[in-house]
């Protein structure tokens, strides 16, 4: 079988990026595809009705809440999404930390908000803090204006704005950079002296990786983020955000076609052909954009176009590299569950069912990072929690609730083996949040739970690494995914990197694909 139509593009993967750089391209009249090998688009940023006990609960089997979408909010501006489905909602309050001792601690809009949370424990970190976060938010000024743009170019506007951010916090700069040069988990224990305020910090950044590794302080830029901007949730579940992306490639007059896994990125004399789908089947591209998983796609890349030393150097980039990955546990529920204990401990009596709920201790992050690098799994509770139903009604029947669960650092390779653990694990996981959000036990009609491998396997991503390759100092700008690999051009002409192996990295906010669309437009413009 072949097909004789032929493209300007062809983008392989139908996650978000992949989409939004189709309808980037599309937009300026190319003749695009995407191809996608599962049954639908999403990829990452997708939501179904997963649990067969419970087929009215929707599940989002990995993202869910819209904070780098709210930092950089081109993508939905400039496609136009809106007018396609997509829509999103504010969390108030959006993270809030829970201590075992039933004390809470609330991530507010600003600084001076948190620092009123920080205060109820301790006068001085309140003070801290305020200090603390003029650092944080002088670095992420001058960030935010480098991570739109595609690091391969000049960018000399972008840098003009970092600079005079820099120029104006002059007196900062060495504290600024001693901050983001250290290990996080240094900055906050030298800095804050109540466990409340150490613990919250701790659960909060360790998302990003562990704290106690160097250079690790660049993690407080997600501090920053959720005060400045806030956390959003897309109403009626995160699949509304690639269907509305979909629905707007397809009105620019893009195809889309999915359980069309790719066996071959075709290569001929150094420039890029096309690809061979798994059905024997071919597309004929001018470029082509694999907004998948960079070694993934150098792999696909035929025999002998990519030398054994850049397939070596992708290969080897770090994908939960410290020997932690997220799980995943999602719980149907009869019923509905809040944060009881905490909020009667709160002097204003604050609802916290809509929030995301972070559990753990100081001690409990860096166990858990510890014992997954021994392919362990720690005994002490570090996830964070949520009900997308509290925010979102439809997503559950009336008067129940879905819950998702995600412990943060669980090990890729455990010794005895995902399928020996695997039931233990995700019973551990719900008796710990039952712990936090009573009922949850009781209330249980079916769950859902993904590990690392599972992961891997379903999203085609190496050790199960949801944002491709770790997020870190030396794995950014051109260094994204390796050197030699981060810039405007591979080694094939016409192939180009577009999902969240490249800069600015992963969360939801398409910029990988809008920064690929515009390599391949200055290619095919040539």
């Amino acid at each position: 079988m072949s097909s004789s139509t032929n493209y300007d593009v062809a983008v392989i993967g139908g996650g978000h990026n992949g989409l939004a750089a189709a309808c980037y391209l599309a937009a300026e009249g190319s003749k695009v595809i995407v191809v996608e090998a599962l049954a639908k688009v999403g990829g990452m940023a997708s939501s179904g009705y997963l649990i067969p006990e419970a087929p009215q609960h929707l599940v989002h089997p990995c993202a869910l809440d819209l904070m780098s979408l709210r930092v950089h909010p081109m993508m939905p501006q400039e496609l136009q999404l809106e007018r396609h489905g997509f829509r999103q909602t504010e969390m108030n309050p959006g993270y809030v930390y829970l201590h075992p001792d039933g004390n809470s601690l609330v991530f507010g809009r600003s600084a001076e908000q948190t620092a009123a949370e920080i205060r109820r424990f301790s006068e001085r970190d309140a003070a801290e803090f305020i200090d603390l976060m003029k650092l944080v938010n002088a670095f992420i000024d001058m960030a935010i204006p480098m991570m739109r743009v595609d690091p391969a170019q000049k960018n000399l506007g972008a840098k003009w704005n970092a600079l005079k951010v820099l120029l104006k916090n002059r007196r900062l700069k060495p504290d600024i950079m001693g901050l983001i040069g250290s290990p996080a988990y240094t900055s906050i224990m030298e800095r804050f002296e109540h466990p409340v305020t150490q613990s919250a910090l701790c659960c909060l950044l360790g998302a990003a990786g562990p704290i106690n590794a160097e250079a690790t302080g660049i993690y407080f830029a997600l501090l920053g983020f959720i005060q400045r901007f806030g956390l959003g949730r897309a109403v009626g579940g995160m699949q509304t955000l690639p269907n509305a992306l979909a629905a707007r490639l397809t009105e620019l007059g893009g195809e889309i076609r999915v359980n069309a896994p790719v066996a071959e990125i075709l290569a001929r004399d150094g420039r890029v052909q096309g690809l061979r789908l798994g059905d024997g089947s071919t597309v004929q591209a001018r470029a082509v954009i694999a907004a998948v998983h960079p070694k993934v796609a150098l792999e696909m890349v035929t025999p002998g176009a990519i030398e054994r030393r850049l397939l070596t150097r992708v290969a080897l980039a770090p994908a939960n590299g410290h020997g932690g990955a997220p799980v995943k546990v999602d719980v149907a529920l009869r019923g509905q569950v809040r944060a009881t204990r905490h909020e009667a401990q709160r002097p204003d009596k604050l609802s916290l069912r809509q929030s995301v709920l972070l559990i753990g201790t100081t001690e409990a992050v860096l166990d858990n990072f510890k014992c997954a690098a021994r392919g362990e799994v720690s005994k002490l509770p570090y996830l964070w929690a949520t009900a997308p139903s509290a925010v979102d009604p439809t997503q559950a029947p009336e008067g129940q609730d879905i819950a998702y669960l995600y412990p943060v650092a669980m090990p890729v390779d455990p010794r005895e083996g995902w399928n020996a653990i695997r039931a233990s694990v995700a019973q551990q996981v719900i008796d710990q949040t039952d712990d936090y959000l009573p009922g949850l036990k009781s209330l249980e009609i079916g769950r859902r739970m993904e590990a690392a491998p599972d992961f891997a396997a379903r999203l085609n991503v190496p050790n199960g690494c949801v944002v491709h390759v770790d997020t870190g100092a030396t794995r950014s700008s051109t260094m994204r995914p390796a050197y030699g690999l981060g810039g405007d051009t591979l080694p094939v002409a016409g192939l180009f990197f577009g999902g969240a192996g490249i800069h600015p990295g992963g969360g939801i906010n398409g910029l990988p694909g809008r920064i690929a669309a515009g390599r391949v437009k200055r290619f095919l413009g040539k």
